[in-house]
């Protein structure tokens, strides 16, 4: 056992572990992802880019569409943003894309088409912070970088038994500090693996699997019998709850219209059914009817609801109702969208939606109004 008040011996001991029973276990052990094999710095990023804020099985069959679809970083800038959100479709984070994509433009025009070498070159690509240039580096370059990422922060918490609040900048700046003194030369790509794997698999937020960990004894916080105390954290906050309409506005002849997201707004580049937040007050038709005039400049009449669509964002969560409509005044202009158009249910599979909106278009394609061409508006 390791002493519980000497952090450099603690340290010390973690480090011979990582290489002398962390390395072969994760060799052993470690799950097969398409990222993990042909690797080039493309291909790290582009997994790297998907695996932030998303779940690794989630991620995988997105992963091998967006590949299949730009399998270079010269095909990715020579495709349009629309092509791109829609390869992305249903991910989230939409970002993400629309930085690969101005990224892989950078990379084409000002590197001729290679990626940069350097941690600090990396960093002057769009939308590649800290994190993504030192997974990038050190496992598709070799450069001698940490990586630290949730699962890396909750093992060394662990292992160290260390009692900060991990969301302060105190705790970050000492966990990369344990993650560099960590780093076996030569092998960081190999060390940032596998203490994400470890993290992902074994050294879980609830019921860690201690009884067959390769560093169970170099860890402090199992020593200590309370292995989830670590890390600790502050208590959730109230996830703010928002009730949004949207219109399905219609025309005689079957079209639907549909509404561009600017790029510099939360789903930025996007197609929606246009809408808004309800207001203190409204009814559901008058906000529509309101957020469309506002929006487009149309005067329309709401008909009856087609759908509710439950959604959870990061940092609030929706109510989605979708009513019908159709204009009675005016035609749509550009006020505060980025573009429109009128298209067919069968036409809307070309165009990057939503998760949310894409539930309203599953709710279309199933409605006994479209299905039987039943009146929606009475005259």
């Amino acid at each position: 056992m390791i002493p519980l008040v000497d952090p450099a011996k603690r340290v010390a001991a973690v480090k011979k572990a990582v290489e002398g029973k962390l390395f072969p276990w994760f060799q052993a052990h470690r799950r097969a992802f398409p990222w993990r094999i042909r690797r080039t710095p493309y291909r790290v990023w582009i997994s790297e880019l998907m695996l932030q804020q998303t779940r690794t099985d989630q991620a995988v069959p997105y992963y091998e569409r967006f590949l299949r679809r730009f399998p270079t970083v010269e095909s990715l800038a020579r495709a349009s943003l629309r092509d791109v959100l829609k390869v992305w479709e249903g991910l989230g984070y939409y970002s993400r894309a629309r930085n690969a994509h101005r990224a892989a433009q950078t990379i084409v025009a000002q590197h001729d088409g290679r990626f940069p070498r350097t941690f600090q070159e990396l960093l002057t690509l769009p939308g590649i912070g800290a994190y993504t240039a030192a997974a990038v580096g050190s496992l598709a370059m070799g450069l001698d970088l940490a990586v630290v990422d949730g699962n890396v922060m909750r093992v060394l918490s662990r292992l160290m038994a260390y009692g900060e609040e991990i969301a302060s900048g105190t705790a970050r700046k000492q966990l990369d500090q344990w993650a560099r003194e960590l780093l076996v030369p030569g092998k960081a790509g190999l060390g940032n693996e596998a203490l994400m794997e470890l993290g992902a698999v074994c050294c879980t937020p609830r019921n860690p699997r201690c009884g067959v960990c390769p560093m169970a004894k170099v860890c402090t916080a199992r020593e200590e019998g309370a292995p989830e105390k670590y890390p600790v954290k502050k208590g959730k906050k109230r996830v703010p709850h928002k009730i949004v309409g949207a219109g399905v506005v219609i025309r005689r002849d079957g079209r639907i219209l549909i509404a561009q997201r600017r790029e510099t707004s939360m789903l930025g580049g996007l197609w929606e059914f246009p809408g808004g937040t309800l207001e203190p007050g409204e009814t559901m038709p008058e906000c529509i009817a309101r957020e469309l005039k506002e929006e487009m400049d149309i005067g329309i009449e709401v008909g009856p609801l087609l759908t509710v669509v439950h959604h959870a964002y990061s940092h609030f969560t929706i109510d989605l109702h979708a009513h019908w409509a159709r204009v009675v005044r005016g035609r749509p202009k550009t006020i505060h969208c980025a573009d429109f158009a009128w298209v067919s249910v069968k036409e809307m599979k070309k165009y990057p939606f939503s998760r949310a909106d894409l539930h309203i278009i599953d709710a279309l394609k199933s409605s006994n109004v479209w299905k039987k061409r039943r009146p929606i508006f009475q005259s």
